[in-house]
């Protein structure tokens, strides 16, 4: 049974609230992963074994293990080693993991699209290979990745949804807590599926609009 005017009404607020929360978590981590994905592509492709070992390590552990179990090693699994952090914290550490990991993938791959010439021209100008990354090879590449980058995004927001595991206030959690209130689950999810979808379909078309523009660059 479809909600009522008045249980919109109602719930909305704490939907909003929870909506604002995922929204945030979703934010930071991005804002903290996409760079620390870009450090890691950069470390995969690093001449040093070392570095070469800890960055594939990282980027193996952090797609490899569902974001689930990322988030439940963080909350639960830190304080028996004495470290405890809130649930907001540990969301943004164990999303911000996955996103990094998964961009580095990203990242690495569009830098390795690059044609081998331009690299070829960025030393043939004097660029050495710091000024040929930053003026040369990242422009070109992050263009490449960007609207893989954006659809990423989509995925890292309707993942928040697992916050709720480790009692974390976001969208799905408040529409349970207005469910095992009211008893009413499934009108309560509905309107929590239905302002998912105001953010994922939107952004949705905003990827489709980002691939055309960067199909129609690289035929020029």
């Amino acid at each position: 049974m479809l909600p009522s005017y008045e249980e919109l009404s109602a719930w909305l607020p704490d939907l909003l609230s929870g909506l604002s929360i995922s929204l945030q978590v979703t934010a930071l981590s991005l804002l903290i992963g996409i760079p620390f994905g870009l450090l890691l592509a950069l470390g995969v492709l690093a001449k040093s074994r070392l570095t070469k070992i800890l960055a594939l390590f990282l980027v193996e552990v952090g797609r490899g293990a569902p974001a689930l179990v990322l988030l439940q090693f963080i909350y639960f699994g830190l304080p028996t080693t004495g470290l405890t952090l809130g649930s907001f914290t540990a969301a943004v550490i164990a999303l911000a993991w996955n996103t990094g990991a998964y961009s580095s993938e990203i990242i690495r791959a569009s830098l390795q699209s690059i044609p081998h010439g331009q690299r070829e021209a960025a030393v043939a100008i004097g660029l050495n290979r710091l000024d040929a990354l930053r003026y040369v090879l990242l422009p070109q590449g992050l263009r490449v990745a960007l609207p893989a980058l954006l659809a990423f995004s989509i995925l890292i927001f309707q993942g928040t949804s697992l916050c709720f595991t480790i009692a974390l206030p976001e969208l799905v959690s408040r529409a349970y807590e207005i469910g095992s209130n009211t008893f009413r689950y499934f009108p309560a999810l509905l309107a929590a599926g239905v302002l998912y979808a105001s953010i994922s379909i939107p952004a949705a078309l905003l990827v489709s609009h980002v691939e055309k523009r960067a199909g129609s660059y690289a035929q020029r």
